[in-house]
């Protein structure tokens, strides 16, 4: 059984360790942008899951210059120790605003003498040429990477949850970011309404088959003030139970290519806005689960753990 350092994946850290050679740590930004799904070009309401925050409800203040935001962060993960930061670009679209502003943010940030990288969460549509031409001129300066929200590649769900492009947009976007040589990390959702245990493998076994370098994986959470909420107190729906997940985080862990960097295996919901399931808010013990299992299954396989 290959291992990745101490994991049985290619982890985040193990990445970031053999990439940069030090402890890294991410600084989540908000730039301030809006997004086609709310301003009315494609929707008004967001994706059905988004809240009010635009997923970037733990990234910084957007009254605060990218600096600003920067060095705030820096100084609140401080108890983490790191040696360099990656400047991640969590809140809203953030390819969504005119070349200008784009520009200037990003190359903010990338001058920051403790920034390694950028990361920039964004839809893949709200990449024109002009847009990915900027990306691959910074990412000569510092490596950058683009997040891309696919969620699913099944058109009923992404239909259900207001995501707004096809999955053939999501292909181009792949292939024209690979072509200047920009990273691809790809966000799922596991446990989306109507969602079996064989249409989420599906979505893995799908990105198997794409040219991406990271993924991550996200419980569904129910926030507060979102339209996903008022169809979880209709009924209409159940979360995952806490086993469910970790089995279904198993299953996809050992089907994701070994060339694909693991981002995440769970997620963080805002404690505040938290609906459900009330029992993701113990990270630590959700992560500690899903290792346990892989060892157990990689034992009962009759593999050889170097524990």
């Amino acid at each position: 059984m290959r291992r990745w350092g101490e994991k049985l994946y290619y982890s985040f850290n193990y990445y970031l360790q053999q990439t940069f050679g030090c402890k890294v740590y991410k600084v989540a930004l908000n730039a301030g942008m809006s997004c086609p799904n709310r301003d009315g070009t494609i929707g008004t309401g967001g994706c059905i899951f988004c809240s009010a925050g635009g997923s970037g409800d733990f990234a910084g203040d957007k009254n605060c210059s990218i600096t600003e935001q920067i060095e705030q962060g820096i100084v609140g993960t401080s108890k983490f120790h790191a040696n360099a930061y990656i400047a991640y670009f969590q809140a809203y679209t953030n390819t969504y605003a005119p070349i200008q502003r784009l520009r200037s943010v990003f190359t903010e940030a990338i001058h920051h003498p403790n920034v390694v990288a950028i990361s920039i969460a964004t839809r893949p549509d709200c990449l024109d040429p002009e847009v990915i031409q900027l990306l691959a001129e910074l990412n000569k300066e510092k490596p950058v990477w683009v997040e891309l929200g696919l969620q699913t590649i099944w058109d009923d769900t992404a239909s259900y949850i207001r995501r707004g492009y096809e999955l053939s947009c999501f292909e181009q976007a792949c292939k024209n970011l690979r072509e200047k040589g920009l990273t691809v990390i790809v966000h799922v959702i596991l446990g989306l309404p109507g969602e079996t245990k064989e249409k989420m493998l599906a979505t893995i076994d799908y990105l198997n088959h794409q040219d991406i370098q990271g993924i991550k994986l996200q419980l569904l959470h129910v926030l507060k003030g979102t339209d996903l909420a008022a169809e979880y107190e209709k009924g209409t729906f159940s979360v995952l139970e806490e086993q469910e997940y970790v089995s279904i985080v198993v299953d996809c862990i050992e089907r994701i290519s070994p060339q694909i960097v693991i981002h995440r295996l769970t997620g963080d919901g805002p404690k505040d806005l938290l609906i459900a399931p009330l029992w993701s808010t113990k990270k630590m013990q959700v992560l500690n689960e899903i290792h346990h299992e892989l060892k157990i299954r990689n034992t009962w396989q009759g593999r050889i753990l170097e524990v």
